[in-house]
């Protein structure tokens, strides 16, 4: 009798996937790598999902994106020239790996259409630089290389849309900084110890030190005439913009972001520097600013934003939410912050397709959510899959992130005026730059927001090279005690995983949930082990 339940019990197990508190994922990892032994079997339908359409769709999308936006031979030469598409392209399936941990069904294909999203706009954009890249063609500057913009990754791609049509904008570090991070996390600390080779101290901000690294290791593809920089997120972004001049020598508009935007006067002024920046671009390229395409992009993009808040609207208020939050923070940052593109409107489609299923027929995606989680500031770009790993380990669900309340505004187009005020309020809504340091006003909207999407729990970030975060520590503490609230302080360093390790920041999570929380892991074997080597 009961060889025949323990055989019933692993037939079921093969068919459907063990059950969230058997699965044991951490013993799939190879000692200090955290990469797999053997993939995970998530049952057999979910499991042939995987294979085909998530591994080996994307494998073969990889390769067809290649081919359509600059070919094999423009791809072979930047792989061989630039160190950070080398250690990342064929990591990126490890990616797409630890974001989807555990996930079944739903959740596990509405994220992957986020990654998807992503993996084809980085393609995008890299073949861009390379294909336009003076030092991949024998330093002469094609016609790519005249119709290419380039700009900081915190300057809004829709800055851009009046020219959309007539050229393309690729901002610099989006690929060789941003997205490196989160597929390798290796990959900029060699950009981080050459800065600070020639002088720089280690205490700025990560960040700025591994762009500014880019350009002194001299890793960046010329593939502009002229550049758009940003004082956004904070002033050691000024500091970078120095050095970006100082590398490219080529003309530069430094389009400034305030922080105090709440002033009247201050409105104004930003709307004058946008001007201003589009006059320099007038002159730039001898293209004329088109209004109606401006009024195009803009419209579109606000379907992407009426979808956003219609995701948000579930999320807040139902279990039938089927992101992962992961999948969540990083697409929603990286299609505001690169403005509309076709792709983003295609896997908007798809996921609306899935969302509407979820919450017509009631699935619950995370049926194992203990703790409903927001997480604000400024995230750990090497661990941005934290939240797949707390959700396995301990049921901490991470609904909404601070970055994705960004840009969050559907812009009038039925006037000029109305088109530019809220414009105007859209540029200065920048990632980090509203909330981060655009004053304890803003930065405490978390309580609203806890409020709005039900959340009984901060993961607060603790950017420990962030200056302007550190000095509000005590004013957050003192409103979680008054307001009775559990929260969790994540250290980090940004992009410098050696400064605060992975491991180290689960052992703050796992520590705060026994010792505060007095709770039990849901999966023991990702309580603690080693992935210092591990991409």
């Amino acid at each position: 009798m009961r060889g025949m339940k323990n055989f019933k019990k692993k037939l079921r197990d093969f068919v459907y996937g063990k059950p969230h508190r058997e699965r044991k994922l951490g013993e799939l990892y190879e000692p200090k790598t955290g990469l797999y032994k053997h993939r995970e079997w998530r049952g057999i339908k979910d499991t042939m999902y995987y294979f085909n359409r998530i591994w080996l769709y994307n494998y073969g999308m990889m390769v067809y994106d290649i081919m359509r936006y600059g070919g094999i031979v423009n791809f072979a030469k930047g792989v061989w020239r630039y160190r950070w598409i080398g250690q990342t392209y064929l990591t990126v399936m490890h990616w797409y790996d630890r974001g989807f941990e555990g996930l079944r069904g739903a959740a596990l294909a509405a994220s992957a259409w986020h990654y998807r999203a992503m993996t084809s706009e980085t393609i995008r954009q890299f073949m861009r630089m390379f294909s336009a890249d003076a030092k991949l063609h024998g330093g002469k500057h094609n016609e790519l290389w005249h119709k290419t913009i380039a700009h900081d990754e915190t300057v809004a791609g829709a800055i851009f849309y009046p020219w959309r049509d007539r050229l393309d904008d690729v901002p610099l570090q989006m690929v060789p900084y941003f997205v490196t991070c989160h597929v390798n996390c290796h990959t900029v600390l060699h950009y981080i110890d050459a800065v600070q080779g020639i002088g720089l101290p280690g205490d700025p901000c990560p960040m700025c030190q591994a762009e500014a690294g880019l350009s002194i290791l001299d890793d960046m593809p010329d593939y502009f005439p002229f550049l758009v920089t940003s004082n956004e997120a904070c002033d050691g972004s000024v500091g970078t913009s120095i050095l970006q001049d100082w590398a490219y020598d080529r003309p530069l508009f430094a389009m400034p972001q305030p922080m105090q935007f709440d002033d009247p006067l201050v409105q104004e002024h930003c709307r004058r520097e946008i001007e201003e920046c589009w006059k320099f671009i007038e002159e730039q390229t001898g293209l004329p600013f088109d209004y109606d395409c401006f009024v195009k992009y803009i419209e579109r993009y606000n379907e992407l934003t009426r979808f956003e808040h219609e995701k948000w609207d579930v999320a807040a208020n139902s279990p039938y939410y089927p992101i992962c939050g992961s999948a969540q923070a990083l697409y929603r940052i990286y299609y505001s912050q690169a403005g509309w593109r076709d792709i983003w409107a295609q896997t908007d489609k798809r996921v609306k397709k899935i969302l509407h299923k979820c919450v017509e027929q009631k699935i619950n995606c995370f049926p194992e959510t203990r703790h409903r989680v927001i997480a604000w500031s400024c995230a750990p770009l090497y661990y941005s899959f934290w939240p797949t790993w707390a959700y396995n380990c301990w049921g901490l669900y991470t609904v909404i992130n601070m970055d994705s309340l960004m840009f969050d505004i559907d812009m009038r187009t039925d006037t000029k005026e109305h088109l530019m005020e809220d414009f105007t309020l859209y540029n200065e809504w920048a990632p980090m730059r509203r909330m981060a340091v655009g004053g304890y006003k803003h930065i405490f909207e978390l309580w609203e927001n806890m409020e709005k999407f039900h959340c009984d729990m901060v993961m607060m970030y603790d950017q420990i090279q962030c200056k302007g975060m550190q000095g509000i520590t005590g004013m957050f503490e003192d409103e979680f005690r008054k307001r009775n609230i559990h929260a969790i302080w994540m250290p980090h360093a940004l992009p410098d995983s050696r400064t605060v390790s992975r491991a180290e920041i689960r052992s703050k999570i796992n520590d705060y949930m026994f010792t505060v929380m007095h709770e039990e892991p849901l999966d023991p074997t990702l309580l603690d082990f080693d992935d210092s080597l591990g991409w």
